[in-house]
């Protein structure tokens, strides 16, 4: 069941999709007085969210909001994560023209991928290069992006579109995988990627709802693309403990799933967003993040 509505007075952020990233963000906004309501998929989850103090709403593909304009009634600041399906963008799909016949809306946020630039055989790209994504996930992140961009398009709606490379914070890192003993290192050389600690995500969010540029599209990730191995390797020396051997590419049992990523390599700009939106990193390489993970993770 959904949490009992509140009066909202100042700002209102409404997370279609409220898990790990716009969990972050909606801790440090009620922290300054936001009131934030979001949506999740199960019961367990549902609970956690009311658990912060958000409302919270049940939410899917065959579960649309049960009473749409209540539940957005004084919304201010929109966010999705919920990714598309095959038959599209769940959210655009049953609330679209909820969200575009909001009156006080003033920022609206996509969470989306940079897997939509495929593969660049390593070099950098930016947000001014052509989408070009290489596989059927990609390319329904491309139409989901392009459906965000209509609705902006048609409605007025302040949509941005946030691209984010790999996300890791405490709980999902490297440093958890090297102490659960699940940590392994892939060799496959000139292989390189992108990522980004979860508070810097919440970070680029805020600074973009301070700055609204609607239309913009940032990449969201840090200064330093590295491998995979590379940064298993210097969570376990943080640890005290030998990294696990590297296995060839050619000999690893990999899922479908881990074997595409390795399908792309790129390196990402993130130029825009610290010269656009004035962003300064907490965790401007993979090395902050995971030394203060591991610190936390030893009581420091």
């Amino acid at each position: 069941m959904p949490q009992e509505k509140t009066e909202a007075t100042g700002p209102r952020l409404f997370c279609f999709g409220l898990g790990y990233s716009a969990g972050v963000l909606s801790r440090r906004l009620m922290a300054k007085g936001w009131t934030v309501a979001g949506t999740a998929r199960s019961e367990p989850r549902l609970r956690e969210i009311a658990a912060l103090g958000a409302e919270a709403y049940p939410f899917d593909r065959d579960r649309p909001l049960d009473d749409p304009r209540a539940a957005l009634a004084g919304t201010t600041h929109i966010l999705s994560s919920v990714p598309p399906d095959e038959s599209g963008d769940p959210v655009l799909d049953h609330h679209g023209a909820d969200i575009a016949a909001l009156g006080g809306l003033v920022w609206a946020g996509y969470l989306c991928t940079t897997g939509v630039y495929g593969d660049r055989g390593g070099e950098w790209v930016d947000e001014s290069a052509e989408p070009r994504p290489s596989s059927a996930r990609g390319r329904r992140r491309v139409a989901g992006e392009r459906a965000w961009m209509e609705l902006k398009d048609r409605a007025d709606t302040p949509v941005h579109i946030f691209r984010l490379a790999g996300i890791y914070g405490p709980g999902r890192s490297a440093v958890d995988q090297v102490k659960a003993g699940t940590a392994r290192r892939i060799d496959k050389p000139g292989q390189v990627f992108s990522r980004i600690h979860v508070e810097d995500i919440a970070n680029v969010l805020e600074a973009s709802m301070a700055r609204p540029n609607p239309g913009a599209v940032y990449n969201v990730c840090d200064d330093e693309p590295a491998p995979a191995e590379q940064v298993t390797a210097y969570a376990a020396e943080l640890l005290g403990l030998e990294p696990p051997p590297l296995v060839p590419i050619d000999q690893a049992e990999l899922s479908p799933m881990a074997r595409s990523f390795y399908a792309d390599n790129r390196r990402v700009s993130n130029r825009r967003i610290r010269e656009e939106l004035g962003v300064e990193l907490f965790f401007p390489t993979y090395r902050e993040g995971l030394r203060a993970i591991a610190d936390e993770s030893n009581g420091d």
